[in-house]
């Protein structure tokens, strides 16, 4: 567990406080509310907004959300008796200003930055999901493609090299958090 957790950033919501595993990074100008675990080696950076109020959000290991994006969740109801909660894999990168919402992110996922994945969204593993891109909700992007657009669409499957970039991505800001943590920042 990381000193980030003692900073204002880390909310509680009705008595509910974020839980962080081992060496994670939680910017200071980001806020994280109640329902919500960081894997082992998870980061968050500056002006991300998480709520997990109505629901849970879980961040999987050496997972990284960029500047600005929020991950929120959706209320159970009698139509929706689970609801939508928050599912991200290990090894996800989430670009800047992505906004995340009731969905579940499988494993080594690139979200490109400013994209919107909308309530019961499901990107299954090895996926790329373009800039910009916008997943309707319950819709599922099947593991090994790029999907781009608005709607996102199935454009091609992911070459070797983009598959083995994948975990690199992570990975480098596992490196770049770590920096972070020697700085005490």
């Amino acid at each position: 567990m990381s000193d980030s957790q003692n900073n204002r950033s880390v909310r509680s919501y009705k008595g509910i406080v974020p839980q962080l595993n081992l060496s994670v990074y939680v910017d200071e100008a980001c806020v994280l509310v109640g329902d919500i675990t960081l894997d082992d080696d998870a980061s968050i950076w500056p002006l991300v907004a998480a709520r997990g109020d109505v629901n849970h959000i879980r961040i999987g290991k050496r997972s990284n959300v960029q500047d600005g994006s929020v991950l929120h969740v959706s209320r159970k109801s009698p139509s929706l008796p689970n609801g939508h909660p928050l599912i991200i894999g290990d090894d996800v990168t989430v670009g800047h200003k992505a906004m995340l919402h009731g969905c579940k992110v499988g494993n080594r996922v690139l979200v490109g930055m400013g994209a919107i994945v909308l309530d019961g969204a499901v990107l299954e593993d090895d996926v790329i999901l373009g800039a910009g891109s916008l997943v309707p909700p319950n819709k599922v992007l099947v593991s090994g493609y790029l999907y781009v657009g608005s709607p996102a669409k199935q454009v091609r499957q992911l070459t070797a090299a983009e598959l083995a970039f994948l975990p690199q991505s992570a990975e480098n800001y596992v490196r770049l958090k770590n920096e972070y943590l020697q700085e005490g920042q």
